[in-house]
């Protein structure tokens, strides 16, 4: 048989453990599909003396994963320390200029150095695989960089975030507020040390804008990315959209556009009977649009041990048999400067708002949204709050420049009260 394809594993916190895990439960069946057996030589981690509930005794151990990337003894450096920069960025480089080929889960690392990365990897005969970065267990790379390779991708829309969807979905569930059910999934262990990672929609926003690269064939534009995480999501919102056959997901959208490449990230309403309506707890969906194949809805684990290691896995026995896929589906250097463009793409909204109690009130804000030319698909009046009353609309497609000019315009009508709420409103 060949000689064994040789790892060297930076990070054994849950997913680095997971791998090891894999690769020693099934070894036989892991040679017979990749064709020459895979092995673990070298391990790193920070603190060598904890209990990782898995046996490290036959490996050898590096503190500093910049000299485990260097050893003669690893042929690929599978990169699950996280971080955009420090260890994790120097030991990537390090194992490139190496000669070694690097299987990575670091999506904020790929996001802001992805295009530097993929060059130096590229000149170099290497490849960088990042299956486990986006979407946990969903070959959502794959099947862009392969699958999907002779199409024209439309657009590439999802929930890649499966803290934010556990935390709509529970929010809806249970009836509970945002603040307490945020402290609920803290104490779960859902949440990444810095929070605003997940409800910000910044861990999201690195997914999305890796997928953009690989679907429009253009440089890594996170920067371009307009974020809005879910913390101004209410529970009202969540049961008024529901009362409207809807529900509220922390959803990515790309597309190209004749003025540029649109990336956002943001809360918006989908059918609540759609796949993206019927996602719930931590799962995430990513539904991808090509012009020969369609509409495809890939659904899984977005996150874990097990699903975030397999992807590692594949990323590796791909690499055992011989295939090199460039790191973004082309040559780096054939990739496009991203023109970032406004999301503008015409859709409906829904619109939540405090009217005062006074007669005309309704046919003012009608007036201020007919003037910004917004049609009213649906309005729906809630019991009286005093001295308030709540009113959802439900506008035909507009843009979000239009409703932003129909909200500036209505605390002058004198019959609103706070700050009203716009969000989009999918079509899947």
């Amino acid at each position: 048989m060949s000689e064994p394809l040789r790892l060297g594993i930076a990070g054994l916190g849950t997913v680095g453990i997971g791998v090891v895990k894999i690769v020693q439960a099934h070894a036989e069946m892991l040679a017979r599909r990749a064709g020459r057996p895979i092995a673990i030589t070298a391990v790193s981690a920070r603190d060598r003396s904890r209990n990782r509930d898995a046996d490290l005794s036959g490996y050898a151990w590096e503190s500093d994963p910049v000299a485990l990337a260097r050893r003669d003894d690893v042929d690929v450096f599978v990169e699950v320390m996280g971080g955009d920069n420090g260890p994790a960025k120097a030991s990537t480089e390090a194992a490139i200029a190496a000669g070694k080929d690097v299987v990575t889960a670091n999506k904020a690392l790929l996001a802001l150095h992805g295009q530097a990365l993929a060059e130096a990897a590229e000149a170099a005969g290497r490849v960088i695989r990042f299956e486990a970065a986006v979407a946990g267990g969903i070959p959502v790379v794959k099947a862009l960089t392969e699958g999907l390779a002779g199409n024209e991708i439309r657009r590439v829309m999802g929930v890649m975030n499966g803290t934010c969807n556990y935390i709509l979905t529970r929010m809806e569930s249970s009836g509970l507020p945002y603040e307490q059910v945020f402290e609920e999934a803290r104490q779960l262990g859902y949440l990444e040390a810095d929070p605003n990672l997940d409800v910000g929609g910044i861990d999201a926003g690195h997914k999305l804008s890796l997928l953009a690269a690989i679907a429009f064939g253009t440089r890594v534009a996170f920067d371009a990315v307009e974020l809005e995480g879910i913390g101004r999501v209410s529970i009202d919102d969540i049961r008024r959209a529901a009362d409207m056959g809807y529900r509220i997901k922390l959803l990515g959208v790309a597309q190209m556009t004749g003025r540029g490449l649109e990336q956002s990230m943001s809360p918006c309403l989908v059918p609540a009977d759609s796949p993206l309506g019927q996602l719930q707890g931590g799962t995430n969906m990513v539904v991808l649009e090509g012009d020969s194949v369609g509409q495809i809805v890939l659904r899984g684990a977005g996150a874990g041990q097990g699903p975030t290691a397999s992807a590692v896995m594949a990323d590796v026995i791909d690499i055992a048999r011989g295939c090199r896929v460039s790191t973004f589906g082309q040559p780096a250097a054939t990739l496009a400067e991203a023109i970032p463009a406004k999301a503008a793409a015409p859709a409906p909204f829904y619109l939540r708002m405090a009217l005062s109690d006074k007669p005309g009130a309704l046919a003012k804000v009608a007036s201020i949204l007919g003037d910004a030319g917004i049609s009213i698909n649906r309005m729906r009046q809630y019991g009286h709050e005093d001295p308030t009353a709540p009113v959802l609309v439900v506008t035909h497609r507009t843009t979000r420049d239009a409703i932003d000019h129909a909200l500036s315009r209505l605390p002058a009508t004198g019959v609103v009260e706070g700050d009203p709420v716009a969000i989009r409103i999918e079509s899947v």
